[in-house]
């Protein structure tokens, strides 16, 4: 590794998100930053990618800025390969996506853009953290994440991670002082009862808001859901084969 690691930023709330300002500044203390991030807000892209339009890179900062921006006019993954192919000279020590404005702890790491961008990452054999807080508001206070997300970004550059893995982190919306310390999670069990919202416009034609109401199944003290309602960071170690390796031996069992 070189003298000060690489740094790859991105996330899915676009370029210009408080949220990824903060991540990039904690950044800045450890190493040599990149940032390519989409040019406007892509939350619940999940890994979406663009393969029926052109993409668009506009760079953000002159040569004499110590961090390297990007726009992009593609998804979060679409910024994560662009960055790996086309901008940086060399494969980052680290890719970090976020902070997101609102938790993807359970299973919104599924819909999560910002995750999403981690898990392309961590595809890449890069090591790669997702991060989230649980204030979905623009105005969200992120200055309480700051001195862990650097004790976790560091760490990870000093340990590594598993191969096929990437690390999904969440902080509850709290003060700094009131957060208790970092809990290693499962992912809870838990899921989204969903619902369209039916309207008509003044034309007579119908539109839809996709609502619904987040419904935790899971009474498991080692749940990221139950670690971000007690106060404690939580870290969930998630990964991209989604085979269901316990499923198989059942399969082998059918008549085909």
């Amino acid at each position: 590794m070189h003298s000060k690691p690489i740094i790859l930023v991105t996330n899915d709330d676009g370029i210009d998100a408080p949220g990824i300002r903060c991540l990039i500044d904690v950044m800045q203390e450890i190493g040599e930053v990149y940032v390519v991030a989409p040019d406007s807000p892509q939350s619940g892209m999940g890994h979406a990618i663009t393969v029926n339009d052109t993409l668009h890179l506009k760079k953000m900062t002159d040569t004499d800025t110590a961090v390297v921006e990007y726009s992009c006019s593609g998804t979060p993954v679409d910024c994560v390969k662009m960055a790996i192919h086309e901008i940086l000279k060399r494969q980052p020590d680290l890719c970090v996506s976020g902070i997101n404005h609102g938790s993807n702890s359970s299973i919104n790491v599924i819909y999560s853009g910002t995750m999403s961008a981690a898990i392309e990452a961590g595809i890449e054999g890069i090591p790669a953290i997702g991060f989230s807080l649980q204030d979905a508001r623009w105005e969200a206070d992120f200055e309480p994440t700051r001195a862990w997300i650097k004790k976790i970004a560091l760490q990870v550059i000093e340990n590594g991670i598993p191969k096929g893995t990437i690390l999904n982190v969440n902080f509850p919306k709290l003060p700094e002082a009131a957060i208790k310390g970092i809990r290693i999670c499962r992912q809870a069990n838990a899921y989204w009862k969903e619902k369209f919202d039916k309207r008509t416009n003044p034309f007579g034609k119908d539109y839809y808001w996709l609502t619904g109401t987040f419904v935790n199944l899971d009474k498991g003290e080692d749940t990221d859901e139950w670690a971000l309602a007690n106060g404690y960071v939580s870290i969930v170690p998630v990964q991209f084969d989604l085979t269901a390796h316990h499923a198989i031996p059942l399969l082998n069992s059918w008549d085909f």
